[in-house]
């Protein structure tokens, strides 16, 4: 199974590719999405044309996309808002379920604590997949949603199996 995990942002929104095999996690790629116009519909645009374009040339299996914070800028806060809306719809245009964690919970679930600094992040994501080559820091974030939400679909299924096995 292919997740991709995606990293919000409306200037620079970050995407990684991991390969699911039973417990096992490997990189397929990452990158960062910069996205161009001077005005708010152009830059959204832009992030809807190049993540259309990721996730036609990587075929993921799931999405998962990383929950915006709510900062003191409230026209901030809002364009972020309007650039995580794009990160849902790409998905669910092709097709995709699209899960949704908060920033705390994907930190948890790579570092095993939920407030742990950005460098102990991209810490474990290259030690869970050894040989990656991260565009940046909004790359990394994104290859953390991408294994949290890796862990998610195994608990889940190990559940369903558990369950079945009672019935």
């Amino acid at each position: 199974m292919r997740v991709l995990g995606i990293d919000p942002g409306l200037r620079n929104l970050g995407w990684g590719v991991i390969e699911v095999q039973g417990s096992r996690l490997s990189h397929v790629a990452n990158g960062i999405i910069h996205s161009e116009g001077g005005d708010l519909a152009r830059r959204l645009v832009s992030l809807h044309s190049a993540l259309t374009e990721v996730i036609a040339r990587h075929e993921p299996d799931a999405a998962a996309v990383e929950q915006t914070f709510v900062n003191k800028d409230a026209v901030a806060t809002l364009k972020l808002g309007q650039a995580r809306g794009i990160a849902l719809l790409v998905p669910a245009q092709a097709g995709l379920s699209v899960g949704e964690y908060a920033p705390n919970a994907v930190k948890k679930a790579v570092v095993g604590v939920g407030h742990a600094a950005k460098g102990q992040v991209e810490h474990m994501v290259r030690f869970q997949l050894p040989g990656v080559d991260i565009a940046g820091a909004d790359a990394a974030d994104a290859l953390a949603v991408a294994i949290c939400h890796a862990h998610h679909l195994q608990s889940a299924g190990r559940m369903a199996a558990a369950l079945r096995g009672v019935a």
